[in-house]
């Protein structure tokens, strides 16, 4: 099952927990209402699992490409760790299933706090398109990660504040009616 929880305001390394004191868990039902959706897996057998194959195919998933996020795996790693760990949105979903290792997704809340969500193997995440979030490694430093797409990938980040793009404005709008 997920993990996730409330941020405290500490500036110290991203990739520690930083579990608000005292702590405020936050639950599936908490993630559904800002339009974040999660699956657990088996991640063993991600290259023909048929549970993930009926997830690409209702959720229309049709591209994938798989990234390890290490020192020695990926090129201009301290650049693209900073890079993922600025606030950002996109104007599409972002799919993420952890095939191994594990790391951390922060998204806002409706007041705009921050919640950190815990992803290990087997953990599977779609961020809808619009709502602000980042990502970091955990302590361990490695993550091996399915990236998913709905057609062809669009990689484009907008950083904070991207609040003029349609996207922002739809998602907003969802968050009102669930409200």
């Amino acid at each position: 099952m997920v993990q996730a929880w409330y941020m405290d305001e500490s500036a110290d390394d991203p990739r520690l927990p930083h579990r608000a004191e005292p702590s405020r868990p936050v639950g599936l039902e908490q993630l559904r209402q800002l339009g974040v959706l999660y699956w657990k897996l088996d991640a063993d057998k991600y290259e023909n699992d048929p549970e993930l194959e009926k997830i690409r195919k209702e959720r229309n998933y049709s591209w994938m490409d798989i990234i390890t996020i290490c020192k020695d795996k990926l090129p201009n790693y301290e650049e693209k760790i900073k890079m993922f760990y600025e606030e950002h949105l996109h104007l599409d979903d972002e799919i993420r299933y952890v095939l191994d290792g594990s790391g951390y997704f922060d998204v806002r809340d409706k007041d705009d706090k921050w919640i950190r969500i815990f992803m290990e193997k087997g953990d599977m995440i779609t961020l809808p398109a619009g709502i602000y979030h980042r990502f970091t490694l955990d302590e361990k430093n490695y993550v091996k990660a399915m990236r998913l797409f709905v057609g062809d990938p669009v990689w484009t980040a907008y950083n904070r504040p991207a609040d003029h793009f349609e996207a922002r404005g739809q998602y907003v709008r969802f968050l009102a009616q669930t409200a």
